[in-house]
């Protein structure tokens, strides 16, 4: 078998419709568009065009907006923080080792207790988070 000898399976390539070729052919004059008519011109409507009909992205209601700014922050309570030993230093890096989070800056927030003395690193803190972790003897530094 040689490379000049290789062949498609038969009925694999279609040939292709000729058009504009001479009315004998019966792709001629019109070329299979028929007479007249949108479907007859080289450009047809627009896309998202319905025939009339109200468009589906006009139908549907659009209320408020999205903010493209806003920081999207994972969040970790004080009360997940009694996995760490006492006196150890934890950030970002360390809440995904552990699957506390996943990605993106990290908020704590104050929801539980926290006995430890810990060096907590974060991108945010809430005032009460804050005043939990330094009256456990800890730091919070924002990072």
């Amino acid at each position: 078998m040689k490379l000049g000898s290789l062949k498609p399976a038969r009925g694999a390539v279609k040939r292709v419709k000729r058009v504009g070729v001479g009315r004998a052919s019966g792709h001629g004059k019109t070329c299979g568009r028929g007479t007249k008519g949108e479907k007859a011109r080289s450009s047809g409507p627009r896309p998202g065009f319905e025939g009339g009909q109200m468009p589906l992205i006009r139908r549907v209601p659009k209320r408020g907006f999205k903010n493209i700014f806003k920081k999207e922050y994972e969040i970790v309570n004080i009360e997940n923080l009694a996995i760490f030993p006492a006196n150890s230093e934890v950030g970002p890096e360390v809440f995904k080792e552990k699957g506390l989070v996943r990605k993106g800056p990290v908020k704590i927030l104050g929801r539980g207790k926290i006995e430890k003395p810990l060096v907590v690193k974060a991108d945010s803190f809430s005032l009460k988070a804050r005043r939990a972790i330094e009256s456990a003897g800890g730091k919070a530094i924002q990072c």
